[in-house]
């Protein structure tokens, strides 16, 4: 017998949860974005220069392999449980970070970053809670608002810091502790309010309304592996959020370092960067959801194909662009943009094309992918550049989404 949930409940259930979602974002955003801003300045300052990349490297971890326990928690019990979770991760983290600067112990520094990721696998899971009781003419938007609200923690949240420092340090708190400080408090708000407020689960009410006189059976990860296996739009899905990330964090990751090879002056240097990377980070949220409504309006390949192709003419341009700073960040801004599409539409269609008591399983799984092949993308970046230059990086780049394009084309 299948259960059956009235429309307006539900409908006024989904817009409750994205409300709860987007403030949560947007807190939680700000937390990230707060200790990440200074994280490799914190990991040089006390381990030395070498050690700066392995700060953001070990965050991007730890929100890849962080996202196995919380897909784990949300199969059993839904949404709520996974998402606190993360958050509670980035709180210890965030305190762990703080304690490693008070003693003065890198390898503390870099567990409390790991942990610190934590949150981060909570900000990407939450966009999939937003389309567990969407209809299907609006998932895209509805996952695309929530990707939409990091923009406001992802733009504030480094600003923030060095106020953050100011506060705190009155109190006793070292340097670079006061935004870690802030994280903390950010995240333990975030989970505080979705463990209260986010009831009944979303994930939870999907899988009564999906419900039906087939037995349910127990879910895992080989599960979730068999059904991405099993449908080639969660193939598609899945694909096309790791290489859209893989290549936008390849080529952002070394971007300040070709800055770097014609900006010489340091007070020049760190303005080129801010703005070229400010340029790319309202790319990758602001026009989200643009890329939502153009996802439901015009199908989820057509976006995907999009954002190859916008992701295919930044690799061009920021190859070219030598020392033209306005090129570049013409290039940054369109990287940001193509990664935007490849990720709301990506994320919807790999959604929608499993039963929905595998969701979660396979979503994380998706993020653990995700994660594992960014930060690889991101240490080779550097090697890559190191031996043969940022040019030959953007190439590479492309190269990478060619078996996407491939497979996007294809008929389903």
């Amino acid at each position: 017998m299948t259960v059956m949930i009235d429309a307006p409940p539900v409908a006024r259930l989904q817009r409750r949860t994205l409300g709860l979602l987007v403030s949560t974002q947007v807190v939680g955003g700000l937390g990230v974005a707060s200790g990440v801003s200074i994280g490799a300045l914190l990991a040089a300052e006390m381990a030395g220069p070498a050690a700066a990349g392995l700060s953001g490297s070990a965050a991007v971890i730890g929100a890849a392999l962080i996202a196995i326990p919380a897909a784990r928690l949300m199969r059993a019990g839904g949404r709520r449980p996974g998402l606190v979770f993360g958050y509670a991760a980035g709180v210890t983290g965030s305190l762990l970070v703080v304690t490693a600067v008070w003693l003065g112990s890198v390898p503390l520094l870099f567990a409390g970053t790991f942990l610190f990721g934590g949150a981060s696998a909570a900000n990407l899971q939450s966009r999939y809670a937003a389309v567990d009781l969407a209809d299907s003419d609006h998932r895209a938007r509805h996952l695309s608002l929530v990707v939409w609200a990091t923009t406001l923690g992802a733009v504030t949240g480094p600003n923030l810091a060095p106020f953050a420092d100011r506060v705190t340090m009155p109190w006793g708190a070292p340097e670079y502790a006061g935004p870690y400080l802030f994280s903390a408090v950010a995240f333990g708000l975030a989970a505080l309010v979705l463990f209260v407020l986010l009831r009944p689960d979303p994930l939870v009410t999907a899988r009564l309304a999906a419900a039906s006189d087939v037995p349910e059976r127990p879910v895992s990860w080989r599960s979730a592996f068999a059904a991405v296996r099993g449908s080639a739009g969660a193939r598609l899905g899945v694909s096309t959020v790791a290489v859209g990330h893989v290549v936008m964090v390849g080529v952002m990751s070394m971007t300040p370092v070709h800055i770097g090879g014609y900006v010489h002056e340091h007070g020049d240097l760190l303005r080129v960067v801010g703005l070229v990377i400010s340029i790319h980070i309202t790319g990758m949220y602001a026009l989200s959801p643009l890329a939502g409504w153009a996802a439901d309006r015009f199908g989820r390949r057509a976006v995907i194909l999009t954002g190859i192709l916008l992701l295919t003419l930044a690799c061009a341009l920021s190859g070219t662009a030598g020392d033209r700073t306005v090129q570049l960040s013409v290039a940054m801004g369109l990287l940001g943009v193509g990664w935007g599409c490849t990720m709301v539409a990506g994320s919807t269609l790999l959604s929608e094309s499993v039963p929905v008591v595998e969701r979660a399983g396979v979503q994380g799984l998706s993020d653990v992918i995700m994660g594992v092949a960014a930060a690889s993308a991101g240490a080779l970046a550097g090697v890559v550049v190191d031996l043969f230059g940022f040019a030959t990086l953007s190439v590479l780049a492309v190269v990478a989404v060619v078996p996407l394009a491939a497979l996007a084309l294809r008929r389903s």
